[in-house]
């Protein structure tokens, strides 16, 4: 039972609902990062100072939480990077963000959306989501149990996501990433590359396929 368990994959995190990309979000909470150095100072300057301009306080609460997760999975020299990015750097560099912080995004950026990519085909659509989740729903049981509603939650802020990170349009076509050099740089310095995240084909890999 115990080797069982051990060799269980882990479970997802879903708490992906609040907000979409956040980038806007990301920028301003950024420059506190910058000067604090400490998440947790972040986190509580944030909500007491209302940084993210919330109509109520629980929903600052939330924006800030779920923005803080995000930001913690940038290293401090890509959250250094936010506050002078451009808008599309910023959109990026969040998207990358989520991916790291939410496997399951992760996932499908990397096992549908780049591979639809790389395949030539020209759209996204709901449908290739809902199929995703359907297939990883058989070794993991918290999607097997989440109610319908909840998917539609998930799946809608994940193409949010997409179509404000410019990765996808309003009409579910894929748009090829334009990454500038530096986060180009920055996320293919991970191992392994968080390039494999974006609908892009780099230089090397033209090459390994050869």
């Amino acid at each position: 039972m115990n080797d069982a368990l051990a060799t269980s994959p882990r479970r997802y995190a879903l708490s992906f609902t609040t907000g979409a990309l956040l980038a806007r979000e990301g920028a301003l909470l950024a420059p506190v990062y910058v000067g604090r150095r400490d998440w947790e100072q972040v986190r509580d300057d944030a909500v007491e100072d209302n940084l993210l301009q919330a109509r109520t306080h629980s929903t600052g609460v939330r924006l800030v939480r779920e923005t803080v997760k995000r930001l913690s999975a940038l290293t401090d020299d890509e959250v250094g990077m936010l506050i002078e990015a451009t808008a599309s750097e910023r959109a990026h560099l969040m998207w990358a963000a989520a991916c790291r912080r939410y496997e399951l995004i992760g996932e499908f950026a990397e096992e549908v959306l780049r591979e639809r990519y790389l395949t030539l085909a020209s759209t996204l659509a709901y449908e290739d989501f809902d199929s995703f989740v359907r297939t990883k729903a058989f070794w993991h049981e918290e999607l097997a149990a989440i109610k319908e509603s909840t998917l539609q939650k998930l799946r809608s802020n994940v193409f949010k996501m997409l179509q404000q990170a410019e990765l996808l349009s309003d009409a579910g076509y894929i748009m090829p990433a334009v990454l500038s050099e530096r986060v180009a740089a920055r996320l293919s310095a991970r191992t392994p590359s968080d390039l494999r995240f974006f609908p892009t084909q780099t230089d090397t890999e033209q090459g390994a396929a050869w």
